[in-house]
């Protein structure tokens, strides 16, 4: 009998691990016909979209340094500029590196039981298929802790691989050609990114950057041969590829971001990584990926269609079907993509977080700050990802004090620092728009670690700082505007405004940056901004005297307006348009992401964002549906969440200009953008769990399931944040919460809020409270 019951228990044990696995994988049926179908691995500094090609396979990779684009010391002024071309030279792009190219015997195009996937939880994308008698397995994954790329080959029958291994560089034209070596068991390429005419000025993208990729063969039995460029391996049984790249970029513009050459950097990698049998390198990236992404977890229930593969799931569900496995899919995806491209030590993830094939992508891949950075980094907080949080801090510091060195004169400014709208890593900018309140939505971030977290020395070291000399910033530029309100006077609503017309007719022009004084958009950064501020001097007990005076300033900032249509305003003028489509939402950053707008405090303006919402409709570009999901969850309504949540996973073929998800669940602008699938992350975060608002007394608010939908019937949703140190795990079964379980880091007092219910609880730190409704 007990041998029967551990038998049965094993079963269960075992299917659970299956359901769970199935419940964090993508995978498909046939290889990748196009980069938007094929499955992206990194390691937060590298990374490499898997095709699982036959019989040929095509691993596309890429090193985020890898910029065009002026540093510090080819800065510029107005006066060199003749055109907004020239800006854009200057801006530059995020490159593609290169592609490592793998081509086997002409019978592998006929293979049998193919398989390729991903898996979340692990980080490594595997390809499967049968030839004859023999399987075959890949397996591919970019490892942080060892700085490569790792290419696995496997088969079944001894002495069974035989393939070539060619590594190209990306084609970046006019560019002078990378030169390439082979030798035994290694390939390798390096170039510059200079431009093959000095002479040509206009050509202010092209660097001199230096760059270098190599791969090293490590056979399992078998051959390696150097032939014609590439290397030809005959009879292996296992064969293991190590890829590594790099620059001569270093973040320092005080060194005009140019730092050591990178063929030492790429080399230590190799020798590094070499050292190590393949079973230890997967080990090492497995013991380090995978508990970041096993923090969370997050079940919704599953359907018929949940056991589809994925590219046909989206489909399904796209027409109609019921899968809510495919939207916690989504959710989870969106951790797995911070956690590839963004690890300290590294950039921040770009417009495409770190994947790229195209020499001159879509707005440059940068980093734009009037709403796409910042919602790249919405989920790290919230989903437990703190770590992924890093390497925008470090940006930050860094564009703040290229601001100071950059001779643009727009950029001077005796308090503070000042951007334009979209960002290159090497001090360059896009110069089409000047930002004032972007530096001010970045400093949130830095604040909301702190809330998060809670970590005193990080606040005082360096988000204060920030939040201090900004606050001083605007606190010098705010004018008066006649009625005793305290207004910008340079606003700006991205990315838009209103013109008057010969006739006296306004309307709301695309791109027009016409200064506006009070725009909502500025007064409420400033808002948030002070507010923070007067938080984080609290908590340290600074500058009182300073504290005091924002606090009585911030009270005289002209707050929402609801306009003629009961709308909320979007400038200081009753001029919105109702009938306007568009995709920015600027004027409701008070719901989300700040938190002055609120159901629970003050219905007026709430009412006023819905009509609002209800007039611009659901559908847009993919990041601004995914930006509604938080809009609808922080006004608490969960079914419009839900059909924000919807409107997000529309599909999109590979080739295809829509809006929503691509086949590899890229997120679509049109193209792609990975905003749209971090904002998607974020805003069902919002949905599951709130905690923006503190009571009367000081505690702070948790908000359980605030805005689940009815198709989110039962679930489980364990291991998201709440600011002051909570952890919180939540189960519930038709609609109604079950039980929640607070673990606190902190030690600091809280509210519970579910429904319309509140308790107050004290949990000492280390400890954890069961909350039963």
């Amino acid at each position: 009998m007990k041998k029967n019951l551990l038998y049965f228990l094993a079963i269960a044990l075992h299917l659970t691990a299956q359901l769970e696995a199935q419940e964090t994988t993508l995978w498909y049926e046939k290889p990748a016909a196009a980069w938007l179908e094929a499955l992206p691995v990194g390691n937060g500094r590298m990374g490499a979209m898997v095709f699982g090609g036959l019989p040929e396979e095509r691993i596309q990779f890429n090193e985020q340094t890898l910029w065009t684009g002026i540093n510090r010391s080819q800065g510029w002024l107005d006066k060199e500029r003749k055109n907004e071309n020239q800006r854009d030279g200057a801006m530059g792009d995020y490159q593609p590196f290169g592609d490592v190219i793998l081509r086997f015997a002409p019978e592998h195009r006929t293979a049998a039981a193919y398989r390729r996937d991903l898996d979340l939880t692990t980080g490594i994308a595997t390809t499967t298929y049968r030839v004859g008698d023999v399987s075959f397995t890949r397996e591919v994954f970019a490892s942080f802790p060892d700085r490569v790329v790792v290419i696995r080959l496997t088969a079944d029958k001894p002495s069974s691989l035989t393939f070539r291994v060619d590594l190209k560089d990306a084609s970046r034209p006019p560019l002078p050609p990378a030169t390439t070596e082979s030798a035994e068991n290694q390939l390798a390429f390096a170039g510059k990114l200079s431009n093959p005419k000095p002479e040509n000025s206009a050509e202010l993208r092209w660097n001199n950057m230096a760059y270098q990729a190599a791969l090293r063969v490590i056979p399992e039995g078998g051959q390696v041969s150097a032939a014609n460029g590439g290397l030809d391996i005959t009879g292996a049984s296992a064969v293991t590829i190590l890829l590594a790249a790099a620059t001569d970029y270093t973040a320092e513009p005080s060194k005009n971001y140019k730092g050591e050459p990178p063929a030492p950097k790429v080399r230590a990698a190799l020798d590094q990584a070499s050292k190590k049998p393949f079973s230890k390198l997967r080990e090492d990236h497995v013991a380090d990926f995978s508990p970041l992404f096993n923090r969370v977890h997050l079940r919704l229930g599953r359907t018929p269609e949940s056991a589809l593969p994925t590219d046909e799931r989206l489909i399904s569900y796209s027409k109609g079907g019921s899968d809510p496995a495919l939207e916690a899919l989504l959710f989870q995806f969106g951790r797995y993509l911070l956690i590839s491209s963004s690890r300290p030590g590294g950039l921040p993830a770009n417009l495409q977080g770190l994947w790229n094939q195209s020499p001159k992508p879509a707005w440059y891949s940068g980093y734009t700050t009037n709403i796409n950075v910042e919602m790249n980094y919405w989920p790290a907080e919230p989903t437990n990802l703190a770590e992924c949080h890093q390497p925008l801090f470090d940006w930050i510091d860094n564009l703040a004090a290229a601001q100071k060195l950059n001779p643009d004169p727009k950029l001077k400014t005796p308090l503070g620092w000042i951007i334009y709208s979209t960002n290159n890593p090497l001090g360059g900018n896009s110069g089409w728009a000047f930002h004032l309140p972007g530096s001010a939505w970045l400093s949130q971030h830095l604040y909301e670690a702190w809330a998060f977290g809670g970590d005193r020395e990080f606040l005082a070291r360096r988000t204060y700082p920030h939040l201090k000399a900004l606050t001083e910033m605007w606190d010098a530029r705010l004018v008066e505007d006649g009625s005793g309100h305290l207004i910008a006077p340079e606003g700006w609503s991205p990315e838009h405004g209103p013109v008057k017309l010969a006739d006296g007719t306004i309307v709301i022009k695309e791109g027009d940056r016409t200064p506006q004084p009070g725009a909502s958009y500025d007064q409420q950064i400033i808002f948030d901004l002070f507010s923070n501020f007067l938080d984080a001097s609290t908590a340290l007990n600074a500058d009182p005297a300073l504290r005091k005076r924002i606090t009585e300033r911030r009270s005289r900032l002209l707050g929402p307006q609801v306009g003629r249509f009961g709308q909320l305003q979007e400038w200081k003028e009753d001029v919105d348009n109702l009938k306007e489509d568009y995709r920015h939402f600027s004027h409701l950053f008070a719901l989300h992401p700040g938190r002055q707008i609120s159901p629970l405090i003050d219905k007026k303006f709430a009412d006023a964002v819905k009509v609002t919402l209800d007039a611009r409709g659901d559908k847009s570009c993919g990041w601004s549906r995914a930006w509604k999901i938080s809009f609808r969850a922080r006004l608490l309504e969960g079914n419009r969440a839900g059909k924000a949540v919807r409107s997000v996973l529309e599909y999109v073929p590979a080739n295809g200009r829509g809006s929503g998800t691509f086949p590899n669940l890229f997120g679509s602008g049109p193209p792609f953008q990975i905003d749209a699938n971090f904002g998607y992350t974020a805003g069902v975060a919002e949905m599951l769990l709130q905690s923006h608002l503190r009571t009367a007394d000081g505690r702070r608010e948790v908000h359980l399931l605030p805005a689940i939908p009815d198709s989110w019937a039962a679930g489980e949703a364990n291991g998201l944040r709440a600011r002051d140190g909570f952890t919180i795990d939540q189960k519930w079964e038709n609609g109604k919460l079950v039980s929640a379980t607070i673990t606190s880091k902190l030690g600091r007092p809280l509210r519970i809020r579910y429904q319309n219910k509140t308790v107050d609880f004290e949990i000492p730190a280390g400890s954890s409270k069961k909350f039963i409704p």
